[in-house]
């Protein structure tokens, strides 16, 4: 977790934190897709924080060993850090100020050092928000655009070749991946007039019935073709707190929304290891939804009622989903973490911490499939 001033690592079977670094300005968190490595977004470069959780294959079976977390002194220079993506076996690293892509693989943090040898590159035409997913085949999913306007995604090969391209996606913003085909990955993004799905080599526009409806924070699993994203559909807000979440059938190219009742925000959406859409609502309860039908399978209560604060990297309460299929909460106001068993519904433990969280990782030691993007643009 991170907070003002540093980042804390806790053990979240016991609530004890096992190691506080320092460090200063707004820091952002994202998992490397190794189970166990983070990656720290720090203005002008990605820094490597290691976990201390380490799994080692045996035989027809795994030894787990454990070492103090820290930061590893490994950095990748990104001009404006952005975006991390990690999928299949690829982690793929976003700069918005120069539009330089930085690949590697997955197991190329194993060591703690991401070595230039180890670093594929990569650039967008045009210094943008943007973010890149490394595919399956080889080829890579990338946003094009500027500093002022951005609406095309393409794929590319390995060589530059435009393999697929949709230039029907102002304001291309959030990223998710779903179950894939037997042709291969399955992308969503957000757009300003509904979603867009790459599927079968091809870009599927999501119809929607709003002239402006925004879906850019997404939420894939890979063992769903269902995307969970927020809905929004005004455009002139200044902060917009919707109540409804879209369910995006990826396989289908249909979007349907569910009205909770109580608002969220970007921080609130997660996904169960079983697929299930998480959503944590003003009310200060964790929706646990099926993700097919949109049906409320646990009301969870776990925080007190809260509201979205004015600016997005102030500290509110915030849900991610480890690999052990736990939801792990943060309440700042309280400065507590809550872990809920999510196919039960319960609320297992609560933990007093020393500090007020914002940002929050969740490693097991072992890596998850697929990503989803959750950023404070909206």
């Amino acid at each position: 977790m991170t907070y003002d001033g540093g980042i804390m690592a806790v053990d979240t079977e016991t609530g004890d934190v096992l190691t506080n670094t320092e460090s200063e300005g707004f820091l952002r968190l994202n998992e490397a897709g190794d189970g166990r490595h983070v990656l720290v977004s720090a203005g002008k470069e990605f820094r490597v924080f290691d976990s201390g959780l380490i799994v080692e294959g045996h035989g027809d079976h795994d030894h787990y060993y454990e070492q103090a977390p820290a930061l590893t002194g490994s950095t990748v220079e990104a001009a404006e850090a952005g975006h991390v993506v990690a999928h299949g076996g690829k982690t793929a690293l976003f700069a918005d100020g120069s539009g330089a892509i930085s690949i590697m693989d997955t197991s190329a943090f194993e060591d703690g050092r991401i070595d230039a040898d180890e670093v594929e590159s990569f650039s967008t035409d045009d210094p943008h928000h943007g973010v890149a997913v490394p595919l399956t085949s080889g080829d890579l999913l990338m946003t094009q655009g500027t500093a002022d306007s951005r609406s095309t995604v393409q794929v590319v090969s390995p060589e530059g070749e435009l393999l697929a391209e949709t230039t029907d996606c102002p304001g291309v913003h959030g990223e998710a991946a779903a179950m894939p085909t037997t042709a291969g990955d399955v992308v969503s993004l957000g757009c300003e007039n509904g979603p867009v799905v790459y599927r079968d080599g091809e870009f599927h526009k999501i119809h929607v019935d709003e002239p402006y409806q925004r879906s850019g924070n997404q939420f894939g699993s890979h063992e769903s073709p269902i995307v969970l994203a927020d809905y929004k559909t005004d455009p002139d807000a200044e902060q917009e707190r919707p109540t409804r979440v879209g369910l995006i059938d990826t396989h289908a190219s249909v979007m349907t929304t569910v009205d909770l009742g109580s608002a969220y925000w970007f921080r609130s959406l997660a996904r169960g290891a079983d697929g299930e859409a998480l959503v944590l609502t003003y009310d200060g309860e964790l929706n646990i939804l099926d993700e097919e039908t949109g049906a409320v399978l646990h009301e969870v209560e776990v925080v007190a009622p809260w509201e979205e604060p004015e600016e997005w990297q102030s500290p509110a309460p915030t849900v991610k989903v480890g690999t052990d299929g736990f939801a792990y909460v943060t309440e700042p106001s309280a400065k507590k973490l809550h872990v809920i068993d999510v196919a039960e519904g319960t609320l297992l433990d609560s933990f007093d911490l020393p500090e007020t969280p914002v940002e929050l990782a969740v490693v097991t030691g072992e890596g998850r499939h697929g990503h989803d993007h959750a950023d404070g643009e909206g």
